[in-house]
């Protein structure tokens, strides 16, 4: 099966046609190895995960290259797909298990979708950048992930019509953690987010909800995008 490639403005997304052998396979294998499970990832859906999801059919075919590389990488209009290690490690604290259904806000590539979809029962996620949301629902749909739902807009307000949710995961740093989010998050749910200045660093934050009371826990320093909002 021939090499299909998806041309949206600033990106030249291209993917293997199914059923044909995976070149970056190897590179995926060490990638888990001696990026994350040497840096105490344990978690072992999520480390099943990471085998698996093609990370380099989530990149813009320039960096396809580099695309296990131990950083992130840009995917056009100012935003980037995670360090593998920060999608493994958010992962991981998420808990993501079967059954489940999980929220993301900032779909960007749908690289962290496609993780999540990989374990949980059904994902929805959130990308405020048309182009981006186009993208990722596209490659998504090609890399046959069906539980995986993409909507354009903005995230701040989250899927009400979708929730509660087990896991929600947050993809880009706020200067402060959503109440809707919190409000849609089921009572024993997870939620992971950066919360800091824009292009400073940030704080990951971990949420939990237990009996209606919230508890969150500043777990590392990182650096995400900004958390944007629509101007409408």
């Amino acid at each position: 099966m021939q090499k299909l490639c998806l041309l949206i403005p600033a990106l030249l997304i291209c993917f293997q046609g199914l059923g044909q052998e995976d070149p970056f396979a190897k590179r995926r294998q060490a990638m888990v190895r001696t990026q994350i499970s040497a840096r105490g990832i344990k978690h072992k859906e999520t480390l099943w995960a990471m085998r698996k999801v093609p990370r380099h059919e989530f990149v813009p075919a320039a960096y396809r290259a580099s695309a296990y590389d131990d950083r992130p990488l840009p995917i056009g209009y100012g935003q980037t797909i995670s360090q593998p290690y920060i999608v493994a490690y958010m992962t991981e604290l998420a808990n993501p298990s079967p059954g489940m259904k999980a929220l993301e806000i900032g779909a960007g590539s749908g690289y962290q979708a496609a993780i999540l979809a990989e374990i949980v029962d059904s994902v929805y996620t959130i990308e405020i950048v048309p182009q981006l949301g186009q993208s990722a629902s596209l490659v998504l749909k090609q890399l046959n992930y069906r539980n995986v739902e993409v909507r354009v807009g903005d995230g701040y307000h989250g899927w009400p019509e979708k929730g509660p949710f087990d896991i929600i995961v947050v993809t880009a740093a706020a200067d402060h953690i959503p109440p809707p989010l919190i409000a849609q998050l089921k009572d024993g749910g997870t939620m992971i987010i950066p919360v800091g200045s824009p292009f400073q660093v940030q704080q990951l934050i971990l949420v939990k909800k237990k009996r209606g009371s919230i508890t969150t826990r500043s777990l590392l320093p990182v650096r995400f995008v900004p958390f944007t909002r629509s101007t409408n």
